[in-house]
């Protein structure tokens, strides 16, 4: 009898194992943890689920924006960047899609998401004049630069990120230096967040770079400013703005194009069935997503901690990601 009920036992053990493994296609990849948080809580959450639910083995790295989007193409690795930002690799990504080497597993992994140029809501409250970007930049003087008080300051993203190639050649497009502006490198996103809370947290001007969904845009109830000119097309954008100053010798100035986000892989993902069907469901709602990243940034969460609040507050939304069985398998090791 012992020996029979230890039989049954190790067919137990075996059966759940083969139910939470058996649905592995030799699963083991690489991530991008891109270095910001929507980005890193979506790598984690990724990892958790295909990981406990699917069996895989998941190693994340770090990644940015054009790094990551480099090697991936260059290298083929990482093999997946799960929020990657591709207005800024548009041309080149398009060439690496054509040619086989990536492939998008989702366009739009997050819901109401962009980026462009924003301030604060004082700074609206106090000049209701200013309609959009180009009325803007005519008051350089209310935006006093730190570095010469007798300029304004346009703050724009930090070395090494896509945007920072855009907002220098919409810098120039606009004229912005002979009107009086200096283009501010933040010199990283602790720099770039610090400079608009302080200002939004004492009421002050701020004019700069940001993009939703972010804990801090809807924090200070940050207003994204229309630019008073359309968008003067992608020829114009991915083949001049997005590439920056260095290549883009004049750029016509533009609206910011539409934030396109794509979840990209590499072809060693791309054949893995049960990954690309959850990747192909996987998408936050924007404010569920904004709700996280405030919870991640009030209690100093990292995406690892940040995954496990949402996975274990929201299984209304991320079980529909899943299949019945690969649900079952997160919610016990949650």
């Amino acid at each position: 009898m012992n020996k029979l009920l230890a039989l049954f036992a190790l067919l137990a053990v075996s059966l759940a194992f083969v139910s939470k493994h058996a649905i592995a296609e030799n699963c083991e990849f690489q991530m991008a943890d891109m270095n910001w948080p929507s980005a890193t809580l979506m790598a984690n959450v990724d990892k958790f689920i295909l990981e406990e639910g699917y069996g895989c083995k998941i190693e994340l790295i770090p990644g940015a924006t054009t790094a990551t989007f480099v090697t991936m193409n260059e290298k083929g690795k990482p093999h997946v960047a799960p929020e990657l930002w591709t207005n800024s690799v548009a041309e080149p990504l398009e060439k690496a899609m054509e040619e086989g080497r990536l492939f998008s597993a989702i366009t739009g992994p997050i819901t109401e998401l962009g980026e462009g140029w924003w301030v604060t809501p004082e700074t609206l409250k106090r000049h209701p004049e200013f309609k959009t970007v180009l009325d803007i930049l005519e008051r350089p003087d209310l935006f006093p630069a730190k570095e010469d008080l007798s300029k304004g300051e346009f703050i724009g993203c930090p070395a090494g990120w896509g945007c920072q190639l855009s907002n220098q050649s919409l810098f120039i497009a606009y004229e912005m230096e002979k009107k009086g502006w200096i283009l501010v490198d933040p010199g990283s996103k602790a720099g770039l967040d610090g400079s608009m809370s302080k200002a939004a947290e004492r009421g002050e001007n701020w004019f700069g770079y940001y993009w939703a969904p972010t804990s801090l845009i809807g924090k200070y109830n940050m207003k994204l400013m229309e630019f008073g000119v359309p968008f003067a097309g992608y020829e114009n954008w991915n083949g001049c703005v997005a590439k920056g100053p260095e290549v883009c010798i004049d750029p016509k100035p533009s609206a910011w194009t539409k934030s396109i986000v794509q979840t990209v892989v590499t072809k060693k993902v791309k054949v893995m069935t049960n990954v690309m069907k959850y990747f192909g469901k996987r998408i936050f709602p924007g404010p569920i997503m904004n709700s996280m990243l405030v919870y991640m940034e009030d209690n100093q969460a990292q995406g690892a901690d940040g995954a496990i609040e949402f996975l274990e507050n929201y299984p209304e939304i991320w079980t529909n990601w899943v299949s019945i069985e690969a649900a079952n398998n997160i919610k016990k090791a949650l």
